[in-house]
């Protein structure tokens, strides 16, 4: 399927804010396809929950390898709370807040109407997207980088020792202790 001329304008504008030059434009237009957007048009249009999947991965592992590296005395429970600190829904989503991606997203029509552009979720989820996309189209070494320099100050806090956990551990940890 091709890209119309006005989608690639738009797709080449925030590939400029993500400061990536995409070989393949595909890529990032598929990571900003919603499945709500994708079941409406009922035409193939491919949704981004697969570079969703891929990209999380990409993610964890960037942070990972960085942890593992920085921190060679931190026990495996602690680089585990310290990257789900990093890599959480609030980090992710005012990441792609910040970087104006939920005007570029192809919604459903019900979820753009109930503001799903601004919605945490949906954002977070297609930073990880949009990561998945980075990785396939410029490989491991630009997508760590990437990761690196866009997580920069949440890596930083964890090494400040400021552990901001995600409500999921916390809520697990709460739940364990009882």
């Amino acid at each position: 399927m091709s890209i119309s001329k006005e989608r690639k304008e738009n797709l080449l504008l925030l590939s400029s804010c993500l400061g990536v030059v995409f070989k393949d434009l595909a890529l990032l237009d598929t990571a900003l396809t919603h499945t709500s957007y994708a079941n409406e048009a009922k035409n193939g249009i491919i949704h981004n929950e697969r570079l969703e999947f891929l990209g999380d991965a990409v993610l964890e592992l960037a942070c990972s390898t960085y942890l593992f590296n920085r921190f060679p005395q931190m026990p495996e429970g602690e680089m585990t709370k310290a990257r789900a600190s990093v890599v959480c829904e609030t980090t992710l989503a005012d990441l792609s807040a910040q970087l104006g991606v939920g005007k570029y997203l192809l919604l459903g029509k019900g979820e753009r109407l109930t503001g799903g552009s601004k919605r945490p979720s949906i954002l977070a989820d297609t930073f990880e997207a949009v990561i998945g996309a980075i990785y396939l189209d410029q490989g491991w070494q630009t997508a760590n980088k990437y990761i690196l320099a866009k997580l920069h100050s949440a890596l930083v806090a964890v090494e400040q020792g400021y552990n901001l956990k995600d409500y999921k551990t916390i809520l697990q940890e709460l739940v364990q202790s009882q």
